[in-house]
């Protein structure tokens, strides 16, 4: 199993006063010190706030004039097209933007990448397309900060252009370390991370930017201030769902957006997110940030990996029952078929990464037989089982395509640009990439990245952060009700995560659909008993005790036998709801 350091976070807080003020459990106020809130004010502003915690994307660098050039195009009737991406952050954008310029009167169409006959965002061969089909303005969303060439050659064809987008800005590095951020000849660029963008919260998805624009738009529009609640929060609906399935961070702006979201959501009437709710099997009064990361998600990005993401657009701009409950259940089979090509390619990469020996700090597979569009998701199922940067690289029509996921300390896309010369074509964040490059390019890109990551064995230890060493014995179910008023929880703003040793193994079982589960009946030194769930594969846990107690009283373990065997493990308290009644239960996350 992986090495694992367990670490308490020891933020200090007067928790008392504080729980006394906030009227909360003091365990509660030190997840908030934890979630790096400081103040009351700002405990209350996370535990009450609304829609007041979004900023004003009107001092986004850029926004004015972006506004100003899309309001008179609107005006004027001219053909605009919209150049999105073939993620959910893509489909979403895309989706909020033509559905607010089409609400203003705008002649508006869309085109969505084809991920392997177009490739990534924003190119020449779009913008000839766009030409011949007689646009005027090209809008970009979720792609645009990096298509210099393209957006070059809209210029030289007469186009206005607007880049709206939210990944990193492209830059050369001189022998000295010394950055150069890159420009291109857009007519505007809205992208918080800009420099000179004053905007207090950069970290906002391609969707959330999209909203943004949208809002300001809306101001400036002849819309009834009925029609403009109305359509707002539909549009802050999508936003949300952008900015859960890119992975953002929940905290700050990104967390109100969804919280936001999530209560609109559990009352929507939109046809195409009810239709896709219901071929899911999900009651929308029960929705939360899981269900859109690992449910609703994974179904708009089949489309894009499988097929084409215009299958999920037009799902969301069609508001037709029927056709939205067709839709909706094509895109399910489509990712139940992307689950199964994931699982097979996973196991292959794994298998060949041990065969291969797993020296290298920095993992570079090559599967040559996997498609493209799924090489992003076994990166990370790899980089999870090794504990390491993870790149997949696959073979395309032109040349090698690839992806990448990181870890915790290690820029993956500041690492890539080291060795751009590797590349044919690059972008990303710190923590996931996508790429292309020859095949011969291949061996030296492995090379290199491992010449130069300088990732010590701490490095590659995976970190759990743990809230706080609390005993089971402590938790209520008033407790974790209150908890909740924490979600939604998701990357940056993880469920409550507290440890405890000496825990006794009473019983095991597996359970589950397949038993791909373990049930775990667990006593603390206080004598009480409490039922535990673990989530992974029943063979990890099994690994985990093999590991730690030897074969036989492995099996005696496994097999339900009461052994007296001790653990510690680290658990987010919850709440299990079955047949109309609710207990307590205390889902393992990690074991030792």
């Amino acid at each position: 199993m992986i090495k694992q350091k367990w670490m308490v976070q020891a933020k200090t807080a007067d928790f008392q006063g504080l729980g006394k003020s906030l009227g909360v459990d003091p365990v509660t106020v030190r997840l908030l010190r934890n979630r790096g809130l400081k103040s009351e004010a700002e405990m209350r502003r996370f535990l009450e706030g609304g829609k007041e915690a979004l900023h004003d994307g009107g001092s986004m660098l850029g926004m004015d004039v972006a506004v100003e050039i899309l309001l008179e195009k609107i005006r004027s009737r001219k053909e605009i097209r919209i150049i999105g991406d073939y993620d959910i952050d893509g489909i979403t954008a895309t989706y909020i933007l033509e559905r607010t310029i089409r609400a203003m009167g705008g002649a508006v169409s869309h085109k969505i990448p084809h991920r392997i006959t177009d490739g990534y965002g924003l190119n020449e061969n779009l913008i000839r397309q766009a030409h011949e089909d007689g646009m005027d303005t090209i809008l970009t969303c979720d792609n645009g900060i990096a298509a210099m060439d393209a957006i070059a050659l809209g210029k030289h064809l007469g186009m206005t252009i607007v880049v709206t987008d939210h990944h990193s800005i492209p830059f050369e590095e001189d022998e000295g370390g010394n950055r150069r951020y890159l420009r291109s000849e857009a007519d505007v660029i809205v992208n918080p991370k800009q420099e000179e963008c004053i905007y207090p919260y950069p970290d906002i998805c391609g969707a959330f930017v999209a909203f943004k624009l949208s809002e300001q738009l809306l101001r400036k529009s002849d819309l009834s201030e009925e029609e403009k609640e109305k359509l707002w929060e539909n549009l802050c609906m999508y936003a949300a769902i952008g900015t859960v399935g890119d992975i953002m961070d929940l905290q700050e702006e990104n967390r109100a957006i969804v919280r936001l979201g999530l209560s609109l959501i559990h009352k929507t009437d939109d046809v195409s997110l009810v239709a896709l709710m219901k071929a899911c099997n999900l009651e929308k009064e029960k929705i939360n940030a899981y269900h859109i990361g690992f449910v609703l998600g994974p179904c708009f990005n089949a489309s894009g990996r499988l097929k084409t993401a215009e299958m999920a657009l037009d799902l969301l701009l069609h508001k037709e029952p029927e056709a939205c409950e067709k839709l909706a259940e094509e895109l399910v089979i489509l990712n139940e078929e992307r689950k199964r090509l994931t699982k097979e390619q996973t196991e292959v990469a794994i298998t060949q990464v041990l065969e291969e020996g797993a020296e290298d700090k920095v993992l570079v597979v090559f599967l040559p037989d996997c498609h493209e569009s799924i090489a992003g998701i076994i990166a990370g199922r790899v980089r999870e089982y090794f504990y390491r940067p993870t790149m997949v690289v696959t073979r395309g029509e032109e040349g090698l395509k690839g992806s990448g996921r990181s870890i915790e300390g290690y820029s993956m896309f500041e690492e890539m640009t080291k060795v751009a010369d590797c590349f044919t074509k690059f972008g990303g964040h710190p923590m996931a990439a996508g790429f292309s490059l020859e095949e011969e390019k291949l061996s030296e890109l492995k090379r290199r990245l491992n010449d130069n990551c300088g990732l010590t064995e701490e490095d590659l230890q995976e970190k759990v952060h743990i809230d706080a060493p609390m005993p089971m014995d402590y938790v209520t179910m008033p407790l974790v009700n209150e908890f909740s008023r924490l979600e939604p929880f998701g990357k940056g703003n993880e469920a409550p995560l507290f440890a405890q040793k000496n825990l006794e193994i009473l019983h095991y079982m597996e359970v589950g659909r397949e038993r791909k589960f373990v049930k775990l009946l667990l006593r603390t030194e206080y004598n009480n008993q409490f039922p535990g769930i673990y989530f992974e594969e029943p063979e990890k846990f099994k690994e985990f005790l093999k590991d730690k107690f030897g074969q036989d009283m492995a099996d005696e373990i496994t097999s339900g036998k009461q052994t007296g065997a001790k653990i510690s493990a680290c658990y987010i308290p919850e709440v299990n709801s079955y047949q109309n009644m609710n207990t307590l239960q205390m889902r393992i996350k990690y074991v030792s």
